[in-house]
């Protein structure tokens, strides 16, 4: 036995899935399957109930899972330990985000953390807001960024940065000059807006409810560049982060008023798995985002999730 298939174990129970379990651990499911059975061996009894699907665990299972899952957090503690001792910071981090907080941020964040630290490496992937929930839980990835960034079991919330949220239009609206505007201005405006499972969605439909505003809902994406896009060809209103229209306001594609008398704001955080243990590494790159947090730079709100 080793740490390797005590791993390899708790991947399998955590993705109830065999082949998911191997791919995490760069092996093949076959692989995986003969590293559990010798696992079983070893303690004399069967720890997964192979008979349905999924699988369940037997009572030995879950005594041993825990077991596995708490001696996996004292070596990872003792590594991370030895680690901080070290004046050099090295390592991978691998970092899930929503595309709507920018490519530039992220990308801007990537370079100053492996400028300071040449040695570490960020893997960083675009997701889904609920396929990034996922992978945190899974371990597939050590953080998450996302939007209204919500703790459940099993999961903390680093707060990030809150995003101002301002009305958006065609340049050539009748509410594009004004120096503010209520959300009652917006009452009977064609608006485009998010898919409505979506966290922003169900906030915006929560504000406008509460004062009692009606829009005509024409058009509804999950993402916020297709938005701006319709947004662009006069197909309605919006309400957006204003740093994901700051480019386009720029060049006079769109116009972004500030909402009068509503403080909406979009929260970014970070979500990690609780009793994670944070390497040198993730710990550093937590700062440079941190840090990058209270500077405003113009989003690249590319792809879906918001």
């Amino acid at each position: 036995m080793n740490i390797n298939s005590f791993k390899l174990f708790c991947d399998v129970v955590r993705c109830h899935s065999f082949s998911q379990g191997a791919k995490l651990n760069g092996i093949t499911q076959s692989a995986a399957s003969q590293a559990i059975n010798h696992l079983e061996k070893e303690f004399g009894a069967q720890l997964i109930d192979r008979r349905r699907r999924p699988f369940n665990l037997t009572a030995e299972g879950e005594l041993c899972y825990e077991g596995l899952c708490d001696i996996l957090h004292r070596y990872e503690t003792i590594k991370a330990g030895i680690g901080s001792l070290r004046s050099t910071v090295s390592g991978l981090v691998r970092v899930a985000a929503i595309y709507s907080v920018g490519l530039h941020n992220m990308n801007r964040a990537m370079q100053t953390f492996m400028t300071l630290h040449p040695r570490a490496k960020v893997r960083l992937e675009y997701l889904l807001p609920g396929k990034i929930y996922e992978a945190v839980l899974n371990d597939e990835v050590d953080m998450g960024v996302v939007s209204y960034p919500s703790e459940s079991r099993g999961l903390s919330v680093i707060p990030l940065r809150d995003e101002r949220m301002v009305l958006v239009c065609h340049p050539g609206h009748h509410l594009a000059g004004k120096p503010s505007v209520s959300l009652e201005d917006l009452d009977g405006e064609d608006f485009v807006a998010f898919d409505r499972e979506l966290a922003i969605c169900k906030e915006l439909d929560r504000c406008l409810r509460v004062r009692r505003v009606v829009v005509r809902k024409v058009m509804e994406f999950d993402n916020i560049e297709t938005i701006k896009q319709a947004v662009e060809i006069g197909a309605g209103l919006s309400i957006l982060p204003e740093p994901t229209v700051q480019r386009e306001v720029e060049r006079g594609d769109l116009a972004s008023v500030p909402l009068a008398d509503c403080d909406l704001k979009r929260p970014i955080g970070i979500i990690h798995r609780q009793r994670k243990v944070f390497t040198p590494a993730l710990t550093r790159f937590i700062e440079v985002l941190r840090g990058d947090a209270g500077r405003s730079a113009p989003a690249a709100a590319g792809r879906p999730g918001a």
